[in-house]
């Protein structure tokens, strides 16, 4: 299986009032055709700068170091118009805040059919036929009435599942998923994950998903990088990484979230035996 996506070295210093701070450090991985990378580490870790550097969005104050080669072509050489037309239609972004992902100008259909006929060769009909899709298989209802509000008039987690729509819709080789399940209920980040995997599945698509939760990577990864600080502190295959974790980092974020669904589990048994209780008292 060929390499879609080969990182090396990859460095980002920001530079203000003549200090130059290094925020991200010599991380490497690799990303194969139709695999699934998870990026976990606590806030601050680098997870969302890592991608913001490969994919150049970061602004004049940073200094992007080393080499990011996407399907044979460097990324961090190419120019500003090419990088353009690679982002969206080659690779998907899902950014980690909906709110600031959408222009408040324009209605939401405006800027879903206006992105679907940039990068793909269709009528404006074409278009709106495919956006009402794309909102139906987010599970948004009214999908018709929806394309004609603005941004504002939609919650967070309705912009999170349009702007995850729009990015399965132009069905990319790769798409960065930054936190794309945090402002979702519980639910919905059931049927978000199984969109991901289904598009894994039927088109082939590799994906970098960054997330906190570990739960949320263990469904979809098939190797981890674990951040610290900017560092890479371990990489592997996830159940090599799951079940032997070797740096104390990444112990830590296990135990952590073994504690927490213990807790959780906890707080459940003890609210069903307190319900439990009750209803007998009043039976």
């Amino acid at each position: 299986m060929n390499n879609l996506l080969k990182i090396e070295n990859l460095t980002v210093e920001l530079k203000r009032d003549k200090q130059i701070n290094r925020i991200i450090n010599n991380i490497s991985f690799d990303l194969k055709e139709n695999s699934c990378l998870g990026i976990v580490g606590e806030s601050g870790s680098g997870k969302s700068m890592t991608c913001k550097a490969i994919m150049g969005l970061l602004d004049q104050s940073f200094h992007v170091q080393g080499e990011a080669h996407f399907n044979g072509r460097s990324l961090l050489s190419m120019n500003k118009e090419d990088l353009r037309r690679v982002r969206g239609k080659e690779i998907g972004m899902i950014l980690q805040n909906p709110m600031t992902a959408f222009n408040p100008l324009y209605t939401i259909g405006n800027q879903i059919i206006e992105t679907l006929r940039e990068h793909v060769s269709i009528s404006k009909k074409e278009a709106l036929t495919i956006a009402i899709n794309t909102l139906e298989k987010m599970k948004l209802k009214n999908p018709q009435n929806l394309l004609e509000k603005y941004p504002h008039q939609l919650s967070g987690g309705m912009l999170q599942r349009v702007m995850i729509g729009i990015a399965i819709a132009l069905k990319p080789k790769l798409i960065i998923a930054d936190e794309p399940t945090t402002a979702l209920d519980s639910i919905t980040q059931f049927e978000v994950i199984n969109e991901l995997i289904n598009v894994r599945k039927h088109f082939n698509t590799s994906i970098i998903i960054i997330s906190h939760d570990l739960g949320v990577i263990s469904k979809l990864a098939d190797h981890v990088l674990v951040l610290n600080g900017g560092q890479m502190v371990e990489y592997g295959e996830l159940k090599n990484i799951f079940t032997n974790p070797q740096h104390e980092h990444t112990k830590y974020l296990i135990h952590t979230k073994i504690a927490m669904m213990k807790r959780y589990h906890q707080v459940l048994n003890r609210g069903y035996i307190e319900e439990s209780k009750i209803n007998a008292t009043g039976s």
